[in-house]
């Protein structure tokens, strides 16, 4: 014998005003945690753009070696842009493919490039990759929106970048 639904208690559903209530407290526990998350991908943005100017620095470095010319990266801090080239001649040229575009900074993040050399020229900023392996002394310095900052920096010719952030940059004295 076939039993309905009234006659089998094993089946039971929610009613209309317990799913509404459900949903109430789940809209209720996320509005409470929205404001922390602002943050959280206000940071991601710094240590996404400094895990690309790294990405783009072993680029170079590899490019170099592979093909025995010079490679840069260049940084333009006023336009908040960054890219590379490499050398072709006696000049620097455009890269024909994907990786020789302009990238541009997240809104509200910005860079500054250090280098320990004097008299380097700040209108043309960049750093050089050769095709031995080496490259220049540097460190890209990210500040994101929310006063956290991210070291890309290579302390000598011949070790590679590498990321640091702020507290790893000062407590090894750089």
């Amino acid at each position: 014998m076939i039993t309905g639904r009234k006659d089998n208690p094993g089946i039971q559903g929610f009613t209309l005003l317990e799913l509404i209530l459900v949903m109430v407290m789940i809209s209720l526990v996320l509005a409470m945690a929205a404001p922390s998350l602002r943050g959280f991908t206000a940071g991601r943005r710094t240590a996404d753009t400094a895990s690309q100017i790294l990405a783009m620095t072993k680029l170079a470095r590899t490019q170099a070696m592979s093909e025995g010319r010079i490679y840069r990266l260049n940084i333009d801090e006023d336009e908040h842009s960054y890219w590379l080239t490499r050398q072709e001649g006696g000049a620097f040229v455009e890269i024909e493919s994907s990786h020789g575009q302009i990238f541009f900074l997240p809104d509200r993040v910005t860079f500054e490039m250090q280098t320990p050399e004097e008299g380097f020229d700040t209108e043309n900023t960049y750093i050089q990759f050769y095709p031995d392996g080496r490259s220049d002394e540097a460190s890209i310095v990210i500040t994101g929106q929310m006063g956290e900052t991210v070291h890309v920096l290579c302390r000598s010719a011949t070790e590679r970048f590498r990321i640091m952030s702020n507290r790893e940059v000062e407590s090894s004295g750089l």
